[in-house]
């Protein structure tokens, strides 16, 4: 008899269900068999986006990384961040920030990338987000990378976008609402169980080095599902330590390449989860420093998402995290 089974996403409070009653073929192709043309983000074409936020210099002269405002930004610094009442509706402007983080003057992929050059990706996202909180409407950050046209993207340049929003978004609300709640009951993060939990177990462990954990999640939304979690304690990235930054391109080097190797260059979406800021509600946050955890999750895009997913909420696996944890383990990386 096949096997089904649903988890619990203790962050999340989600349900995903396990099945291998019927096996869902990939919907969609390696990210290597895209056309490609002309990338308005590689060396020579700046004047597509001329005004550099931020630039690290690369070795042989030129720029590595190069951060720019998004031509077609979901949310703009502009506008006015207060709540304004509709008839029964509630709306406000759509104030924010939307940059790009383009990665690479060439057309290598992050994870292909020297670790000294994905820590400039790192760090690029640590001052953009330091340079956004001297604006007081902002309240939360994110970073989203989208790799694969079925995943978003809409060039193949390797680039990642922080999106900065004057409201707290809903899951990560839920996030806090669920880590706060976990640190009242118990006394201690709910970040810092999974993450022992994840480590005492094994089966799902993936690396880890000083500074990080990769896990495949109990509850795992999509086959081969991520998580990068730090071993140490702080709700903001922006916190991040140089060694903390070396630390983190090792172990997303070394993710991303393993779930290439397992999955022929799937699309996938990387997601950064931070604290928000705490200004005008310091009350509302007097545990956040102990119950909160900034951290990574990246998941693979395979298939589109269906009805019985969309009308129950529930996320549809058909691989469990114990053996996409264990194919990862085995892959051998190549210095």
């Amino acid at each position: 008899m096949d096997n089904t089974e649903m988890r619990l996403d203790p962050l999340t409070e989600a349900w995903t269900i396990f099945s291998e009653a019927r096996p869902i073929p990939p919907a969609f192709e390696s990210v290597r068999m895209e056309a490609k043309g002309v990338s308005p983000f590689a060396a020579g074409q700046e004047q597509h986006a001329a005004h550099a936020l931020f630039t690290a210099p690369g070795e042989g002269g030129g720029w590595q990384v190069r951060v720019v405002p998004n031509r077609a930004p979901v949310v703009r610094v502009e506008g006015d961040a207060t709540r304004r009442s509709d008839g029964f509706y509630d709306r406000m402007d759509g104030v924010g920030a939307h940059e790009i983080v383009i990665e690479d003057p060439g057309d290598a992929a992050l994870e292909e990338l020297p670790l000294g050059e994905i820590e400039k990706v790192v760090t690029a996202w640590k001052v953009r987000m330091l340079d956004l909180l001297r604006d007081p409407r902002m309240r939360a950050f994110s970073i989203v990378k989208n790799v694969g046209a079925p995943a978003g993207a809409r060039v193949a340049h390797s680039v990642s976008q922080l999106v900065a929003m004057a409201v707290v978004p809903p899951l990560l609300a839920r996030k806090l609402t669920v880590a706060r709640a976990f640190f009242e009951a118990k006394k201690r993060s709910i970040f810092e169980d999974i993450l022992a939990e994840e480590v005492r177990v094994g089966t799902r462990l993936v690396y880890e080095n000083n500074g990080f954990a990769v896990f495949c999640p109990y509850a795992a939304r999509a086959p081969f599902e991520l998580a990068i979690y730090p071993k140490c304690q702080c709700p903001d990235f922006h916190g991040v330590s140089e060694q903390e930054v070396a630390q983190l391109a090792d172990a997303l080097k070394t993710a991303l390449r393993k779930l290439n190797r397992a999955l022929d260059h799937a699309p996938y979406n990387l997601m950064l989860f931070t604290a928000p800021t705490r200004s005008g509600r310091p009350d509302h946050w007097a545990t956040i420093e102990s119950d909160f955890r900034w951290h990574i999750e990246i998941l693979p895009r395979l298939y589109f998402r269906g009805g019985v997913e969309l009308g129950t909420g529930c996320w549809l696996n058909t691989v469990w995290p114990e053996t996409a944890a264990e194919c990862l383990r085995g892959i051998a990386l190549a210095e």
